[in-house]
Parts: structure tokens; C-alpha cells; sequence
């Protein structure tokens, strides 16, 4: 049970995550940060250890991944990670979609690692550029073009849940922070006319599928529509980051969108902790009831670079966090960075997540 009294036992440092003189931060909460917790302080480096099993980290760079999109413009996303509650995949797609698609079992997130371009939909055309959100409701019918005149392929990290996406509840700050939900681009409707084509496949993605339909028209045809469901984007740029002098703050303050058993969030640059001993770094934690998925989009950690694409799986229960030789660089870098320039996508999943055959193969930790 949660009660306002917090016990201190042992050497302890007085202020939390910070002035730890030696220690080793390690914090052991429920649910997911927000529970109940105990901060014990020890000897040693608890991420140092080696795991044999299937509950263990996973690094993985998905520049070595092949989608079959990134292969055959008829082909689709890759799987890389999957639980009851979501699907987590991986999309690089270089030609337009020759069909439709529509995710039947849950809504779709996607965010755009890099590349440009269209999502026709049935609310309309959205355009799409590096940094952004895309959201596809449940059962929305789309499709993707590229932008040819940016010579890139775009690369999609996707989740799709069984429940509905939604904004998180509004805390203390209001419901302005960490985002404006007004800054979200919204389609007009914009019906496209038949081709040449004889028939238009749609591919409904589902749990024992696929299933095709194909209709005589194109399926986007909508002239108009109204209500509170509906696809749109929202770009990082204008996510409004919270931030704190003293204190390292929990990954919960950065949470952008959820679903059951399922949380998205930002880390994006920031002013670094300026009060002289705390620790800038996120301490070592096990987040025993959440498995973590790390999605680096770019940017440098007091400046060394993050590389760009490296996913990371930690499994809940499991310890995890940067390394003591890093920690103790932000300690010693303390007067020379005033920022933090990461940009990481974060995912945490109730329910442990399986990672796919072809994520296995290419886990740097194996290798």
C-alpha cells in the first residue's frame, strides 16, 4: 500500500537521484514509475552481468533489418516485437503502395524516422516528414507514397494496438503540456478519382490474415466527414518537453500517447539538470512491471552521438540503463553541456514482448 512515509534505511544519499558519493542508483518500482518504489544504493554496476535465456536486452540496428517493403513495393512491414496487447513493426518503403491497407485488429502509430511523403487516406491526403506521428484509427483504409524527390526511403517504426489510441489524462500541468493537441495536422477530405486500373486490393492486416478485398472503385472516395475519429499527424518539434533543475525525471512526464498495456513516449533535447550533483543520466532500473522498447531517432548524449536506428529491448525484471563508464562521463562533462540533445522514442508494454526470429538473428549482444 502507498503511504506518504517512505522509509530510510542504511547509506543513503539525501537528495534523490543525486550526490550518491560511489553508489550505485538502482530503483525498483511498480507500475511503471508511478507505484510504489524502493531506491537501493549498491557496490557495483548492476547492468553488469550476462544473460542466458530468453528474458534477457536486445540491441538491435534496424538498418540491418529488410522489411519486404524495403524489397518489393508489393511487399509490407516487418515484425519485430509483438504481445496481445501490440505489434511492434518496422517499414521502409521507397515506391508508392500499388494497393490499400487497413489494420483491422487495433489502431496504428507511426513514427517517421526519416523520408518524406503522402498517406492517402479516407479522411483525405496527409503529408508526412521526419519527426512525425502519424496516427491511422482502427480499420482506416490508406496508402502510402513516398516522396521520390527526396532519394530516400521512408522508414516507419509502427505500433499497432488492440485498444484505442488516446491522449493521456491531463495532470497538474493541464492539458496544454507536454503537448497542444491543436497543433495536430488534420486532413480535409479529398476524393480521388478512378484510374485506369480494372480493381483496387485492399489488404485488411489481421491476426490469421491477411484478407483481401477488392472493390471496382478506388476505396478513397470519402467527400466529406465529421466526429472525433480521425487520422492526423503531430510533429516532435511541437512537443513541449518538461524539464527540472534538481532532479533526473521519470520517463512518465514525457508520455505522449496510450493504450491499454501500452505507452508511447518523447525524449526529446532539453536543458540538462544545472544544480551541481544531480545525476543527469537515467538511473539503473528494472520498471518490474513494463517491458521497454528504445527507438534511437538521433542527437548525442553529452557529446557522444546516439546512433541513429538502434533499437533496444529491455524485458521488465531484467536491470537496465547506460553503463557506469558513462555515467561517470556526465559527471565529469558536468560544466561543459547545458543540454541534453537525444531524440528517443520510447514504448513500454504491460505484457512481456516476444521479440521476432529475424530481431534475434541480428542482436548485436549475440554477435
Amino acid at each position: 500500500m502507498e503511504s506518504f512515509v517512505h522509509l530510510r534505511k542504511g547509506r543513503t544519499p539525501r537528495r534523490l537521484h543525486a550526490d550518491l558519493d560511489g553508489l550505485k542508483d538502482d530503483e525498483l518500482g511498480r507500475g511503471g514509475f508511478t507505484g510504489r518504489t524502493a531506491n537501493i544504493y549498491r557496490r557495483h554496476d548492476p547492468t553488469a552481468y550476462r544473460a542466458l535465456g530468453p528474458l534477457r536486452p536486445v540491441d538491435v540496428l534496424s538498418g540491418e533489418l529488410k522489411p519486404g517493403d524495403s524489397i518489393d513495393a508489393h511487399g509490407g512491414p516487418l515484425l519485430m516485437f509483438s504481445n496481445d496487447d501490440c505489434r511492434i513493426l518496422l517499414s521502409r518503403r521507397a515506391e508508392p503502395m500499388p494497393y490499400f491497407v487497413r489494420h483491422v485488429d487495433g489502431d496504428l502509430l507511426c513514427f517517421v524516422h526519416r523520408g518524406a511523403g503522402l498517406l492517402q487516406t479516407e479522411f483525405g491526403p496527409l503529408r508526412y516528414r521526419e519527426g512525425d506521428w502519424v496516427y491511422l484509427p482502427k480499420a482506416c483504409t490508406w496508402r502510402q507514397v513516398p516522396d521520390p524527390a527526396t532519394k530516400e526511403a521512408t522508414t516507419l517504426l509502427m505500433v499497432e494496438a488492440t485498444d484505442e489510441f488516446r491522449v493521456p489524462p491531463p495532470g497538474a500541468l493541464g492539458r496544454h503540456f507536454p503537448f497542444d493537441p491543436s497543433q495536430a495536422t488534420i486532413p480535409e477530405p479529398a476524393p480521388i478519382e478512378d484510374d485506369e486500373r480494372d480493381e483496387y486490393e485492399v489488404r485488411l492486416v489481421h491476426v490469421g490474415g491477411p484478407t483481401t478485398l477488392y472493390y471496382q472503385h478506388n476505396p478513397l472516395d470519402v467527400e466529406g466527414w465529421r466526429g472525433d475519429n480521425f487520422a492526423f499527424t503531430f510533429n516532435v518539434d511541437d512537443y513541449n518537453v518538461i524539464t527540472s533543475d534538481s532532479v533526473h525525471l521519470p520517463p512518465t512526464v514525457h508520455l505522449f500517447m496510450q493504450a491499454t498495456g501500452v505507452y508511447v513516449m518523447n525524449f526529446l533535447p532539453r536543458a540538462a539538470e544545472s544544480v551541481r550533483g544531480t545525476e543527469r543520466t537515467p538511473w539503473y532500473h528494472r520498471n518490474v512491471d513494463y517491458d521497454e522498447i528504445a527507438f534511437f531517432h538521433g542527437g548525442s548524449l553529452y557529446g557522444i552521438p546516439m546512433p541513429p536506428g538502434l533499437i533496444t529491448h529491455a524485458p521488465q525484471g531484467v536491470h537496465h540503463g547506460a553503463p557506469e563508464k558513462a555515467r561517470e562521463r556526465a559527471r565529469r562533462k558536468f560544466d561543459e553541456h547545458s543540454r541534453v540533445d537525444w531524440q528517443v522514442i520510447a514504448i513500454d508494454t504491460r505484457r512481456r514482448l516476444t521479440p521476432s526470429p529475424e530481431v534475434l538473428a541480428h542482436d548485436l549482444g549475440q554477435h
